[in-house]
């Protein structure tokens, strides 16, 4: 008579089950957690929303620095001089992301260090908002060489998006709306020369003056 044995009839049986049960759980994962591809002809402007995504997508050959994102504008104002719109292009969409990237990354840390280390977080809150300030600059550069190739489709968007940034009363939002003007897409013009003649302060109330009693006829003369 054959003799069962519970120890090796239980390691055949996991050793069966273990191949397709692993397959079977990698099938079940949340698309989250499994490796992802990026989509075909997916567009290559697309800004990171997480810090894993950073690296990866920094330009080839450029610094992910400040000083980095300098050099590349540099570039790009070299190729814009000589009338290389392609190159400069080029060079200005990978200072546009390479500087989201660092201002995405220095906010991240800024709001790390709060409560932690409060002048740490407000120093990098400060690259956050300088990095900020170029990305911004690049994506005006871009959208008037985009305008001057006869791609309002292509700039457009661009201005809006340094609108909604930098707020419409400031410098470089005033620029961008008045190149929107320019192009037709807008017809209210801003600063609006009406509300400039008016005083900055927030209109008051007309001032009551105190009831005068009413005036006596003069006296008549004898």
């Amino acid at each position: 008579m054959v003799s069962f044995e519970p120890t090796r009839f239980f390691i055949w049986l996991l050793s069966s089950l273990a191949w397709p049960t692993m397959v079977a759980y990698i099938l079940v994962l949340p698309k989250a957690v499994q490796a992802q591809t990026p989509a075909a002809g997916g567009s290559t402007q697309a800004q990171p929303t997480n810090l894993n995504t950073l690296s990866p997508s920094a330009p080839a050959g450029s610094s992910f620095t400040l000083k980095g994102s300098q050099q590349l504008m540099a570039e790009a104002e070299s190729a814009i001089s000589a009338q290389n719109y392609t190159l400069a292009i080029k060079k200005l969409q990978e200072a546009r992301q390479v500087s989201n990237q660092l201002s995405n990354s220095y906010q991240e840390l800024s709001a790390s260090f709060l409560g932690v280390d409060n002048e740490a977080s407000s120093r990098l809150r400060g690259r956050a908002l300088e990095t900020a300030q170029m990305r911004d600059q690049a994506t005006y550069q871009l959208a008037l060489v985009y305008r001057s190739q006869n791609q309002p489709q292509q700039a457009v968007p661009l201005l809006v998006q340094i609108i909604r940034s930098q707020q419409p009363t400031r410098d470089l939002g005033q620029k961008a709306y008045r190149q929107l003007l320019e192009l037709g897409f807008v017809d209210v013009p801003y600063p609006n020369p009406k509300q400039q003649n008016r005083p900055s302060t927030p209109p008051q109330p007309p001032v009551q003056a105190a009831p005068q009693p009413p005036a006596q006829p003069p006296a008549q003369s004898q």
